[in-house]
């Protein structure tokens, strides 16, 4: 049986403390955000990260970069969309993903257009519902509406990291439940 993380990408959108202070729901976001990254790193699946001009907006948020692995890669970016970002192509076809989970901010801009270049590069999408943001929450509707007539995914972490387990039986499962309970 094949594993369903091999060919699995978690990316990190442009998480940055000088745009979170703008989301008005963005504590629970972080919360989701670093449940999503524990379960990746639990479950193998490969992450990364993006910042949006960072010399000058600043780092991904301590409250992530506290918890993700030293050889998670981070690439810098002045475009919207992440897959323009000088590397990430690189880190993708080194991985072999041909499915990116998408988590960050914000859902109408840099999320959008990302899922947007994935799909056109046939690469398929799945929103972490509970782990993307925006300041106005009136504009994620249409915004999710949208991709979803072009077939991306939108799904709460949680299930999907459940699907990725299959069952209680798998290795990490218990070490998985415990995750859950503690980001409840």
């Amino acid at each position: 049986m094949s594993d369903p993380t091999q060919h699995l990408g978690l990316l990190l959108i442009d998480l940055q403390d000088s745009f979170l202070k703008a989301i008005p729901e963005r504590d629970s976001l972080l919360r989701r955000c670093s449940f999503a990254l524990q379960a990746a790193e639990l479950l193998g699946v490969a992450v990364a990260a993006t910042e949006q001009l960072p010399a000058k907006l600043g780092s991904t948020t301590t409250a992530l970069t506290s918890i993700w692995g030293p050889h998670t890669p981070v690439f810098e970016k002045s475009t919207f969309s992440a897959l323009e970002a000088d590397g990430l192509s690189r880190w993708i076809e080194a991985n072999q993903i041909d499915h990116l989970l998408l988590a960050g901010i914000e859902t109408p801009i840099c999320v959008y257009q990302t899922a947007l270049a994935a799909l056109s590069q046939e690469i398929g999408i799945t929103l972490l519902s509970d782990c993307i943001g925006e300041r106005r929450s009136e504009d994620r509707p249409p915004v999710l509406r949208q991709l979803l007539a072009m077939e991306a995914n939108v799904l709460p972490s949680e299930t999907i990291f459940y699907s990725l387990l299959g069952n209680a039986e798998h290795p990490k499962f218990r070490e998985f439940t415990t995750l859950v309970k503690a980001n409840t």
